[in-house]
């Protein structure tokens, strides 16, 4: 079965992600070793705890994730991205909790992933993406569902693609432009780095 085809409105973001990062890989949780002159990794609480157990650190997690995401996009428009997977013979979005927290995502591009020796490893991965104004808390439901375990592989990228944030269970990798940008970046939240010598 042949996947669908992508939405052309998309066609800007392709245009934009391949100028900026191209030949890097597309999946997020990647993006941090192809471009670890330019990555950042905060963690989302106190003493690198990775999940919250009540409501006062489910408001941590969301405060930091939202302060970083302030600085990076405030004043502008972004593209959210959220992914899913299938097998490549089929076309099954298999994260139903992905469509429901982001039903604006449209098909953006896909992505075949044979690497695993074992043709059964293989998988076809779905990337699908919106457009909105960036506004503190207009993600918290997504976040909320990523730093809870129940959703992967979301990133947040402005409109040049210049700069992206990957939310992920514990904590959130930034990419920038610049070494330089990310170490402003990196010193205006120096309590929140992991204690790890190289930023894990």
């Amino acid at each position: 079965m042949s996947p669908p085809p992508p939405d052309p409105a998309h066609a800007l973001l392709t245009r934009l992600w391949q100028e900026q990062w191209d030949p890097g890989p597309l999946l997020p949780h990647e993006l941090k070793s192809a471009y670890a002159d330019r990555w950042v990794r905060f963690h989302s609480l106190p003493a690198s705890k990775r999940y919250a157990q009540d409501e006062a650190e489910h408001g941590i997690v969301l405060d930091r994730y939202n302060t970083v995401l302030d600085e990076l996009f405030a004043g502008g428009e972004v593209y959210v991205v959220t992914t899913a997977w299938s097998d490549l013979d089929e076309h099954t979005d298999r994260w139903p909790r992905r469509r429901a927290l982001h039903p604006e995502g449209t098909l953006w591009t896909t992505l075949e992933d044979t690497s695993d020796p074992d043709p059964d490893g293989h998988a076809r991965w779905y990337f699908y993406a919106d457009r909105r104004v960036w506004r503190r808390g207009c993600l918290d439901g997504l976040l909320r569902a990523v730093a809870d375990d129940e959703l992967a592989g979301v990133f947040v990228t402005d409109t040049a693609a210049a700069r992206i944030h990957h939310p992920y269970d514990g904590g959130a990798d930034v990419i920038l432009p610049t070494p330089e940008e990310r170490d402003r970046l990196r010193d205006r939240h120096s309590t929140w780095l992991s204690a790890h010598p190289l930023g894990y």
